[in-house]
């Protein structure tokens, strides 16, 4: 027997997404995805653009509402620590250079990623239309 689904589809579709461009060849997505029991996750992937290849590479983390405060805490702590301890002369806020250009959903606000997707799966909020169509394309 057979059962047929609406999305009888190997990719999930994103309930929301935000997409960073760094630099010429890579690329991040954040982007949060519904279960068929309506729990939710992150997938975050990094894509960068093959040198002297047609394609690209993607490098992909699974992140589960378990661990949403642990990583975010984690990550925190080592960006703090790299502005606090190792760098504390450098000048991040020189390279928030985030255009609206950089991004195909319109109804994103401008914000830190990881805020807007801790944001998104702590309340439900956020959802974007079409976000994971956008995403899947490449």
């Amino acid at each position: 027997m057979t059962v047929a689904y609406e999305n009888n589809d190997k990719r999930m579709e994103s309930v929301y997404s935000k997409r960073i461009r760094a630099g010429k060849r890579r690329t991040y997505f954040f982007d949060v995805r519904a279960t068929r029991g309506n729990d939710y996750y992150i997938t975050i992937t990094e894509s960068r653009k093959k040198f002297n290849e047609n394609g690209y590479d993607r490098h992909k983390i699974f992140l589960y509402k378990e661990d949403f405060n642990k990583f975010l805490k984690a990550l925190t702590e080592a960006v703090d620590y790299v502005k606090t301890e190792l760098m504390p002369n450098f000048d991040f806020d020189a390279y928030n250079h985030d255009q609206v250009a950089d991004t195909d959903i319109d109804d994103v606000a401008e914000a830190p990623a990881l805020s807007q997707v801790s944001a998104a799966s702590n309340n439900g909020t956020g959802s974007v239309a079409d976000a994971g169509e956008e995403v899947d394309k490449w």
